[in-house]
């Protein structure tokens, strides 16, 4: 039976590979001290933080976030270490926006469980008020044997004052550089994916896991990868037509989101989630010379949702290196050909006779040779990377999935939120045979804008507006229907705004199942309805959250997710609609409101400078083929392809059946 603390009691542990589980109404910093038998802290390498996460037996988030995992083992732990503190903080007082204070958000609630799942000691974290730092509990060896206490010891002066009080001579220059790193949003910002070793073989990986949200398990003993991805960072960049751009959402690199955006959970922070399956498994060792077999799940993670994660983004680094590897080496050749056949032209005398051929025969065969063993290694790389994307794709969960996996034949709406969402492929001329999964980070921390105009399709496919327009609409209801799959029952509403009723046939999906809130509103009258109502729902929220008073919302307030579809924008709308929904797009991701525009940008030019901020703010996605996406790595442009689902398919409306009768018992 799981043991309830209160403050001050203490329970034995009779395991040494522990998950700390951590569930706030916002989002929070953890963070772990080691102290000795006396609990002093001998430095500040004797704390796992958001800038240096790992610490030997101990790892911790990367970011700040509303739900954190920390992964302890300790018989990793050095005969040194006699007590392990775990300290939560509020962004703000590192200099980030939020709340100042944990008398204003809903009591940390922190648990000690096992791997499996299983927990072993709780703890909510009452009588909190001005306290923006607090020692939520601490696991301590007595008599070689560990025992977890509840601590809750607050301090009004943040993270400095706490670790002042733990004997840290470096408290104020610890405490400013951990408001640092996440006020910059080094859990945020994609400079990287997750690092992947020579040889593609990621299970033997020394460093480790970039553990996330949802994950958890024994700490790494080396140290971190400052280049590495931050924990449970989400791919952050605005895909558009203005140069080079992280590929999936966000800011861009060179400006990374702050670390305490993002969508509040205002469900009940004590929410469980399911035990992590076993670890993945391991390929059979390749003969010499001859690289290894992949094998589904063998990046690091502490579950294998997490391992697959990382997997498809290793995947997606490895691409984006060998071609830009390719690319140079074909640049370098080019270069090099020029720059002899210049020295030969130059030279009068190579100019007369045989000579200046045999020099300009001799520069060409030298640009072959080096562009076929350039091409070698891609084909090598990408035969390889190929056969991964074979035993992946099938080992997806539906999440992650594509609509024709079979995996969803087994779909059972989700108890909890899955750590990513696939909302199409990705890929590159030089390897059209390979789609990697585009996968974005849940919840939600921007809308989308699925262009309905003129697209750049290398094709030149789809030029008639009408099929345009009539398969935005289809992947926006494609799109909408993995975000209501993905999410348990009552936790994801859809509203729809269609003023002309243009996009009923591709919204039939979606209301012959029920799954919607209420049918597509229509014309001017509908869409100031429906904008009114969720605006003044990000008024109600954020006020409820400025007083201090998250509870304090009207009786039988949905609570749950909401996102909003825009069709044929800007029909029906005037400028104070324009204005609400900027101001959704703006406000609403932080309180739960997403925005989803099927809108053709040229259209939408009427309005002038007013759109552009709402246009570049929204994740911009296409219906069709389209190399608009950008990494922020290299600079490739990524074709990206939508998840559209297979003609004659009755997939979507299988998964949409099952979430309309689950919402539906839900409400009883």
């Amino acid at each position: 039976m799981t043991a309830e603390l209160v403050r001050g009691q203490n329970h034995p542990l009779s395991q040494s590979r522990l998950e700390i589980r951590i569930s706030a109404g916002t989002p929070i910093v953890a963070a772990a001290a080691l102290g000795d038998e006396n609990g002093r802290i001998h430095g500040t390498q004797w704390v796992a933080h958001p800038g240096a996460p790992t610490q030997p037996g101990l790892e911790v988030p990367r970011q700040a976030a509303a739900d954190h995992r920390l992964a302890v083992d300790l018989d990793a732990m050095t005969d040194a270490v006699h007590r392990v503190s775990v300290l939560l903080a509020l962004p703000a007082a590192g200099g980030g926006p939020g709340p100042t204070r944990f008398g204003a958000v809903a009591a940390p609630f922190v648990a000690v469980t096992g791997l499996d799942g299983t927990e072993v000691a709780s703890y909510t974290i009452t009588g909190l008020e001005t306290e923006s730092a607090v020692i939520a509990l601490e696991l301590y060896r007595r008599r070689g044997a560990w025992k977890v206490r509840a601590v809750g010891q607050g301090y009004a002066g943040g993270l400095a004052e706490l670790l002042t009080d733990q004997g840290l001579p470096q408290a104020g220059q610890l405490a400013a550089g951990i408001g640092e790193a996440v006020a910059q949003g080094l859990a945020r910002s994609v400079q990287a994916p997750p690092s992947r070793p020579s040889g593609g073989d990621r299970s033997r990986q020394a460093a480790a896991p970039a553990v996330g949200p949802d994950q958890g398990g024994t700490a790494p003993r080396s140290t971190p990868d400052p280049a590495a991805p931050a924990y449970g960072g989400q791919p952050t960049g605005l895909p558009g037509q203005d140069g080079p751009q992280p590929a999936y959402g966000g800011a861009g690199a060179a400006e990374p989101a702050p670390a305490t955006g993002g969508p509040i959970d205002y469900s009940h922070p004590r929410r469980r989630t399911s035990a992590p399956p076993p670890p993945p498994p391991t390929a059979p060792p390749a003969p010499p010379g001859q690289p290894a077999q992949p094998v589904a799940g063998d990046a690091t993670g502490w579950s294998m949702e997490e391992r697959l994660y990382n997997q498809v983004w290793g995947m997606f680094e490895d691409l984006a290196r060998t071609t830009a590897a390719y690319r140079s080496a074909v640049d370098f050749a080019e270069s090099r050909m020029d720059k002899e056949l210049e020295q030969a032209l130059s030279d009068p005398r190579s100019r007369i006779g045989g000579q200046g051929d045999a020099a300009r025969e001799a520069a060409r065969a030298r640009h072959g040779r080096l562009v076929d063993q350039a091409r070698e290694v891609l084909d090598r790389d990408l035969a390889q990377l190929v056969a991964e994307a074979e035993v992946v794709e099938p080992a997806l969960p539906p999440a992650f999935a594509r609509w024709d996996n079979p995996v969803w034949h087994a779909y059972r709406v989700p108890m909890e939120i899955p750590m990513a969402l696939r909302l199409g492929d990705l890929s590159l001329p030089e390897a059209d045979r390979l789609r990697i999964p585009m996968l974005l980070r849940l919840p939600l921390e921007r809308g989308l804008w699925i262009d309905s105009g003129r697209t750049g399709s290398p094709d030149g496919s789809f030029t008639d507006s009408h099929d345009v327009r009539h398969l935005a609409v289809e992947t926006a209801v494609a799109h909408a229907a993995r975000l209501l799959a993905a999410y348990p029952a009552g936790e994801f509403t859809v509203h729809v705004i269609d003023p002309a009723g243009s996009g009923a046939r591709a919204l039939a999906p979606l209301t012959r199942t029920g799954v919607l809130a209420a049918p597509p509103a229509l014309g001017a009258a509908g869409v100031a309805d429906v904008l009114g109502r969720l605006t003044q729902r990000v008024d109600l929220v954020q006020m409820a959250l400025r007083g201090g008073a998250p509870d304090a919302l009207p009786p039988g307030f949905d609570t749950s997710q909401q996102l909003l579809i825009v069709n044929d924008f800007p029909h029906g709308f005037d400028d104070r609609a324009v204005n609400q929904l900027r101001y959704l797009a703006d406000e609403g991701p932080s309180v739960g409101v997403h925005l989803m525009m099927v809108a053709d940008r040229e259209e939408s030019a009427g309005y002038g400078p007013l759109l552009d901020p709402l246009w570049r703010s929204l994740l911009r996605l296409t219906p069709v083929a389209d190399d608009h996406l950008a990494d922020p790595w290299v600079g490739h442009a990524w074709t990206y392809e939508p998840p559209l689902v297979p003609p004659g398919s009755q997939v979507l409306h299988q998964v949409l059946t099952q979430v309309a009768a689950a919402r539906r018992a839900w409400n009883r």
